[in-house]
Order: structure tokens, then C-alpha cells, then sequence
């Protein structure tokens, strides 16, 4: 990253910041196919992409279409709560495909840099949803802010990683 660009990035701290990439996919009016780019991307440059997700931990997760019995492959931000990973959501309104998807059918294959591995989601529920919660809430000001604007609880899904493919 050149200095210049350095110096124009900056860290996003509020989920209404403008200048945070879904933000800024919604104000272009291209959000139904803002993925496509970052996965291209993504699977070129062994798991780094640039743009507004230069520098962030990305995953690909590829989950089952409750529905379509399809695959369905999204870009994800990689969480990690000690060595335990997992996923979260900023989408409004509802909660993703993606999360459905693992509630429907819990093996889904993730692409971590150069690594593709099988995983499964758990998504957390109960007294297990609520202690991760409040951890991944206090840990994260980002989920937080986003937390704060929601009337839903934020999706949360632990991934328990497998064998490479």
C-alpha cells in the first residue's frame, strides 16, 4: 500500500460510516452483485483482495441453498473468539442466505487464503448465543454499533473446522 493510500484509509469505527464498503456498494447501487468481484478477486491473489477490504481477514463460505439445494458462495469477514472461529452479519433487516443456509444444512466449505477446507456451522443458540454474545459485543465495536441499530439479534455461527479438500 503506498503512503497515499495509507493516508486515505482509514479505520471504519461506526457501522453507518460512509466510507465502509457496504456502505459504499449501497450508495453505487450494485449491492445485489457486490460479491462477485471480491470472490473473483479473492481466489486470484491466494485470499487477499484490495479496495475497501484491503487488509481484512476474508473467508469464502460456501453453503447449500435451503431452498435450491444449490451452492451459494459469499465473502465473509473471518472472526476469531481465541482459536475459535466465526461469522457474523451487518446485512439489515433480516438475517442472510447464508445463515438460513447453515441452519438448513450445517456443512459448508470455506476458503481461508490459500486453504480450502470442510467445515460445519453451528449457529449458537440459547444460553450458548447469549454468553458468545456479549463476549463478541464487548470485543467488537463494529458488531456493537451495528447491534445497537438492529431489533434483531446479530447472527452468530461458530465454524468447527475439518479436513482440507
Amino acid at each position: 500500500m503506498s503512503e497515499s493510500d495509507a493516508t486515505a484509509r482509514r479505520d471504519i469505527t461506526s457501522y453507518d460510516d460512509p466510507d465502509a464498503p457496504w456502505n459504499q456498494a449501497a450508495a453505487e447501487g450494485d449491492i445485489r452483485d457486490w460479491n462477485s468481484p471480491v470472490i473473483e478477486e479473492f481466489r486470484a491473489n491466494g485470499g487477499k483482495v484490495g479496495g475497501s477490504y484491503e487488509g481484512a481477514n476474508l473467508l469464502l463460505l460456501t453453503t447449500t441453498g435451503a431452498r435450491s439445494g444449490r451452492p451459494h458462495v459469499v465473502p465473509l469477514g473471518l472472526l476469531h473468539r481465541d482459536e475459535t472461529p466465526y461469522l457474523s452479519s451487518f446485512i439489515e433487516g433480516k438475517y442472510p442466505a447464508w445463515y438460513h443456509n447453515i441452519k438448513a444444512n450445517p456443512q459448508v466449505q470455506v476458503e481461508i487464503g490459500t486453504r480450502t477446507q470442510q467445515a460445519r456451522g453451528r449457529v449458537l443458540e440459547g444460553a450458548e448465543y447469549d454468553e458468545f454474545a456479549a463476549w463478541a459485543l464487548a470485543n467488537n465495536p463494529l458488531l456493537a454499533d451495528f447491534q445497537s441499530r438492529s431489533p434483531r439479534p446479530v447472527p452468530l455461527v461458530v465454524l468447527d473446522l475439518g479436513d482440507p479438500v
